[in-house]
């Protein structure tokens, strides 16, 4: 699978990275980064730093767009990563966010994946640069949104979705195949203190692990339970077949100016409510290198 991930690199973000550059199927082509959990430019940082971690420096990252509207230091730390230093990584592609989506569309036309763990913006700007873009896509898989669950940012929103609800909204019309995995499903699958512990001793792994105190912090704060929900890894091995989807009806999404998501639309989505594998461990065992499935 040749794959091209659009993010806000946090810290969920981050194991969602691992977890792809993992997989030995998938062939991640490019990263955009977008204003979200931290700024763009943050953002494209700490990726540069994780794939520098892993000895990819192979991989264009390029630095996109949006505004901050969100207080996400609380979850994620002043530096997106929960305040864990990594190395600098080398400097980002001199293209756009935008601009390497769409060179990626053409160099790999009709193969093209694209996986969105932040804000849509990057990608509506893409589809109003170039409306011929669903042409050249494959499959989108965007996580974000609460359709039928409460949102985690107001009662009806969620994060990504509410950053830019006009953007989510292109997205989830646009004449391509939208898979969207929202808190519904995300919410379900978490990883403990345990989990981090098992996380094994690659320079890639040990960030990682120095990033989830932060997070599991605040998640027990809120819920009064240390673990984690796996938003964007959940999301990741959803897009790249690992984790099948069982209960994945084809709904008429639409996204309100507030980022609510209603039934209201008229293109069916692929929406994501259940899985039946253990996803937690799966997503921990491709991280730590141990064999697991291919793509679907």
């Amino acid at each position: 699978m040749i794959l091209h991930l659009d993010c806000d690199t946090g810290i969920d973000d981050a194991i969602a990275v691992a977890y792809l550059l993992a997989h030995p199927g998938v062939r991640l082509a490019g990263i955009g980064t977008v204003n979200g959990n931290t700024a763009a430019a943050q953002a494209a940082r700490n990726t540069l730093g994780l794939l520098a971690l892993a000895g990819r420096d192979d991989i264009p990252v390029a630095v996109g767009e949006g505004e901050i509207k969100r207080g996400a230091k609380a979850v994620h730390g002043d530096n997106g990563v929960g305040g864990a230093v990594l190395p600098l990584g080398e400097p980002p592609d001199p293209r756009t966010s935008v601009e390497l989506l769409l060179d990626l569309s053409f160099e790999y036309a009709r193969e093209l994946h694209l996986l969105a763990t932040g804000p849509c913006t990057n990608l509506a700007l893409a589809l109003r640069q170039d409306p011929t873009l669903p042409g050249r896509i494959r499959s989108v898989t965007v996580m974000g949104g609460a359709v039928r669950v409460p949102g985690n940012v107001t009662p009806r929103a969620e994060a990504n979705i509410a950053d830019n609800p006009a953007a989510a909204d292109e997205v989830l019309r646009a004449a391509w195949p939208v898979t969207l995995v929202p808190l519904d499903v995300t919410l379900r699958h978490r990883w403990t203190e345990q989990d981090r512990a098992r996380l094994g001793g690659t320079p890639l792994t040990r960030a990682l692990a120095g990033m989830l105190p932060a997070y599991l912090d605040f998640y027990e704060g809120r819920t009064g339970i240390r673990a984690v929900p796996l938003h964007d890894p959940l999301a990741a091995a959803i897009a790249v077949g690992e984790i099948s989807a069982v209960g994945s009806p084809e709904l008429p999404l639409r996204v309100g100016p507030d980022g609510h998501i209603s039934e209201t639309g008229d293109k069916p989505v692929r929406t994501v409510f259940s899985v039946d594998e253990p996803a937690e461990k799966i997503i921990l065992d491709r991280i730590n290198g141990i064999s697991g499935r291919g793509i679907a």
